[in-house]
């Protein structure tokens, strides 16, 4: 999935700028499960749209619903993960 490679590679970059900024191990704790968080949430959401598709193969409203409702999942843990990114970054960045 697309959506999956692009989190990995932003995965990716923050554990890069992690080292860079040499982030405390609480730090690292709070990252490390920020990214877990989000992956999860995607493959979560793949599992859903492929389940759905298996399901039924003509369009149905609930079948619809699911796919939008793990959309929404994945958009709401990737938006905790940038407010948590801010927290931590923002002093390295700023300071």
């Amino acid at each position: 999935q697309q959506n999956m490679q692009i989190h990995l590679v932003v995965a990716v970059l923050v554990v890069i700028a992690g080292i860079v900024y040499r982030l405390t191990l609480l730090e690292w704790a709070i990252i490390s499960l920020t990214i877990g968080a989000v992956l999860a949430a995607e493959a979560f959401n793949t599992a859903i749209e492929l389940v759905v598709d298996l399901v039924t193969d003509k369009p149905h409203p609930l079948a619809g619903h699911a796919k939008n409702v793990a959309a929404a999942a994945v958009l709401m843990t990737t938006i905790a993960a940038v407010a948590v990114g801010i927290c931590i970054f923002g002093p390295y960045l700023l300071g």
